[in-house]
């Protein structure tokens, strides 16, 4: 059946900074492009180290005979181990940046909110301070294994976010277990992709220790060929050396942040918790013990996906509400208190050191009083004179002085001679 018009896929509305491909099968992040650069820092030794191995299955010896014996260290093997290593780390690459990393769906109203104009009901204990009207708490209390955990209203997801959810600024979405946004791989790393994750920077180690290791054997296994000199047999050896300083600093990178996140897996903890909350210093309520937190990342069931991107959704069409004399009003009301606010040096809400009590006050009737202040200043007031009149006004007062004394001079004369 043909949709209408009016009816599209998820994917083509979401309101999140994803990018999609094949339809709605595979989500992105907005810096997806960053995946291309890491496929190259990965690749790029693998490549040199294969050319090199096969350069050396196919170097003759000096009856003009190719080598096969398996002299070399750099041999077979090493060609097929390497594809291998390389293929298994971008696939998790792909895996880690191309899934739904925990996205949970935004809600297109608040969740049972109280609307009312009701401008004197503004808090800073509730939520959207810059809108009254509505009326949730900002944070919630749930039971979390015995602990006790504040939930946090999303304003831009309107829901409460569940346990270990937090919003990313980058995807513009509430992730599950919110580790952090990875701009190597273009994604948020959440529950639904951390064991990806993981298996791609610890591979990703073991190919910068796996290229670093072959590359020294092959130094020196070529030192015979150089009468025994280190020296001359890495200079002889070029690409190996380059393999070894690149491999040298790469694996600080991945290698520390492989040996970061293990200490997060085993503690069950999030790189998002770790630099808030600091667990070391309190109770982790979440922590199950090192072989259970090992099992949940690597042996638990992966929980489906919350969003069906490819489901035909109806495109909602912005709502018009009635505006009876009682709502405008009230929005007035609003509007008369956000500028009082903004007049007094604060937008949206009232001044963090306010006094509670003081919160809840309507300042419509000083706003008034201040209107009309300002426009009794504007008008002029009655006998009232300057003390230093211009001069050019006092040389016109004293010519309509001297005109007013000679008319009753002529009418005086005129009426004696009557």
């Amino acid at each position: 059946m043909e949709p209408s018009s009016n009816r599209r896929r998820l994917y083509q509305v979401w309101k999140g900074s994803n990018r999609f491909a094949c339809g709605g099968r595979l989500i992105f992040g907005p810096d997806v492009g960053s995946i291309f650069l890491s496929m190259i820092l990965i690749t790029g030794p693998l490549i040199a180290l294969c050319c090199q191995v096969i350069v050396k299955i196919t170097k003759k010896d000096a009856s003009g005979h190719t080598d096969l014996s398996g002299n070399n260290i750099l041999g077979l093997p090493v060609l097929i181990v390497t594809v291998l290593l390389g293929i298994a780390n971008l696939t998790f690459l792909l895996l880690t940046s191309s899934r739904d990393p925990g996205i949970v769906p935004r809600n297109s109203r608040p969740p049972e909110a109280e609307e009312v104009f009701d401008a004197t009901s503004a808090s800073t204990e509730w939520v959207n301070a810059a809108s009254p009207h509505l009326r949730l708490p900002r944070t919630k209390d749930v039971i979390v294994n015995g602990y006790t955990v504040k939930v946090k209203y999303c304003d831009t997801c309107l829901l409460y976010r569940p346990p270990r959810t937090s919003h990313c600024s980058i995807c513009n979405n509430c992730v599950q277990k919110f580790d952090h946004h990875c701009p190597w791989v273009g994604q948020c790393i959440g529950l639904r992709n951390y064991r990806f994750f993981y298996m791609f920077i610890s591979t990703s180690t073991f190919l910068c220790f796996y290229v670093f290791v072959l590359s020294w054997l092959n130094i020196i296994k070529e030192r015979s060929n150089h009468h025994n000199s280190i020296l001359k047999s890495m200079s002889g050896e070029v690409l190996s050396l380059v393999l070894i300083v690149y491999t040298f600093i790469a694996v600080w990178f991945v290698g520390g942040l492989t040996v970061f996140h293990t200490y997060l897996m085993s503690t069950n903890q999030t790189t998002y918790e770790n630099f808030r909350y600091r667990y070391d210093k309190k109770e982790n309520p979440y922590n199950k013990g090192v072989l259970r937190n090992v099992k949940d990342v690597f042996f638990s069931k992966m929980p489906p996906s919350l969003n069906k991107f490819r489901s035909w959704v109806t495109e909602e069409m912005p709502e018009i509400v009635p505006i009876t004399p009682h709502t405008a009003a009230a929005i007035n009301n609003v509007a008369t208190k956000e500028k009082l606010d903004l007049e007094l040096g604060y937008k949206g809400g009232m001044a963090p050191n306010m006094p509670h009590i003081l919160q809840g006050l309507d300042y419509s009737a000083i706003e008034n009083n201040l209107n009309l202040k300002e426009r009794e200043m504007d008008l002029p007031e009655p006998f009232v004179f300057s003390a230093t009149p211009p001069r050019d006004n006092l040389e016109s007062q004293e010519s309509d002085e001297g005109c007013r004394k000679e008319q009753q001079s002529v009418s005086f004369q005129n009426h004696a001679m009557q």
